[in-house]
């Protein structure tokens, strides 16, 4: 052992990372669009757009995840992007609901992945630090994550079954992308990822007064959702009703 400080995960490398992601999801939900098959169902709409998601201002109800597992995953997203002096992070965009209504829709096929990884991180958290993750102090909190990105928790005795770097790869990309994207599918709320990456916005059509603007980093954010243009294509939900709603 060694008095060296563990290193953290570093904000600003997750932002560089995220500029290109916030901005190819201005079309589409980054990752969602990977299986354009799937359509997003209604209760994958956030809240403004859908307000049954919430039974009182800012009480979140979750559709997939249990009360504890969005609680513990909410802890995790705060220390990958977490809130400090250049902006809100992935709580207040609303990643872990957006992450919840994509496991009911686009990302379903990772509900048993969040399942037992979070378990698997939990029994980590016991048996390396002696408490659970939102009982460590903020150190503690963040070695743990790069125990777990490194892959240094995989193995039965240490919790994990499969790759820990596999569960923690698979959450960080959810978390950028519930940051980052398209705002209708639950995460990006009140468009504070947009902003946080200093990205406009939507524009179907670009004059050469926009262009001139957006080349000397001048032009405004319009705050639009892609899906409020009438040329995005729209899939439908119900057979039955033939109810449309926005698709990728």
């Amino acid at each position: 052992m060694t008095d060296e400080q563990p290193r953290t995960i570093s904000r600003r490398a997750l932002l560089r990372g995220a500029g290109a992601a916030g901005a190819a999801a201005a079309a589409s939900a980054v990752g969602v669009s990977a299986e354009p098959a799937v359509a997003p169902s209604p209760a994958a709409a956030p809240p403004a757009m859908q307000p049954a998601g919430a039974t009182a201002p800012g009480r979140v109800v979750y559709e997939q995840l249990s009360a504890d597992e969005a609680d513990l995953l909410e802890a995790i997203a705060d220390q990958l992007i977490p809130e400090d002096e250049h902006g809100p992070g992935a709580v207040a965009a609303g990643a872990v609901v957006y992450i919840d209504r994509a496991l009911g829709g686009a990302l379903s096929g990772s509900r048993e992945a969040y399942r037992g990884g979070l378990a698997a991180f939990e029994r980590y958290c016991r048996s390396s630090r002696g408490a659970r993750f939102r009982e460590l102090p903020h150190v503690d909190q963040v070695s743990v994550l790069i125990d777990v990105e490194t892959g240094a928790a995989t193995g039965a005795r240490t919790g994990f079954a499969g790759s820990s770097g596999a569960f923690f790869g698979m959450v960080r990309s959810h978390v950028l992308q519930g940051t980052f994207g398209d705002p209708y599918y639950g995460g990006n709320q009140n468009f504070v990822g947009w902003d946080l990456i200093k990205y406009p916005g939507v524009r179907t059509a670009v004059s050469p007064g926009l262009q001139t603007a957006l080349e000397a980093g001048e032009l405004e954010p319009n705050h639009r959702s892609a899906y409020d243009a009438d040329n995005f294509e729209k899939a439908v939900v119900s057979r039955a009703t033939k109810e449309t709603h926005h698709g990728d």
